[in-house]
């Protein structure tokens, strides 16, 4: 499984233009649901923690692999996302990593 996570902060010059940015971004992840292969998990998430440097926006995914995930990133669909979205961010951030499905932790009894 390898994970991508996205973070976004977005245009607002007002707390209301923010939200709307942010209202746009989660509608348009949320219209992915289910049109692309491999996506196993999507979820967004806003920034309640308000400090100045947090990001605004958290786009939180699972790929079922690096094919996946690649294939996503040419996707009709996430390719429309982008093109809506473009001019929404003023800074993004990203980070891909492998994760196995499973974890398992070996204990060992103490003594």
């Amino acid at each position: 499984m390898i994970k991508h996570i996205v973070m976004w902060n977005l245009r607002g010059d007002s707390p209301a233009e923010k939200r709307d940015c942010i209202a746009q971004l989660q509608r348009s992840f949320e219209s992915l649901r289910g049109r692309i292969p491999g996506l196993l998990h999507l979820e967004i998430g806003v920034d309640s923690s308000r400090i100045d440097y947090a990001c605004d926006v958290v786009l939180y995914s699972e790929f079922e692999s690096q094919e996946a995930l690649d294939g996503y990133a040419v996707h009709p669909e996430h390719q429309r996302v982008k093109r809506e979205l473009g001019d929404l961010r003023i800074a993004r951030h990203q980070v891909d990593f492998f994760s196995p499905a499973v974890l398992a932790v070996a204990a060992t009894p103490s003594i």
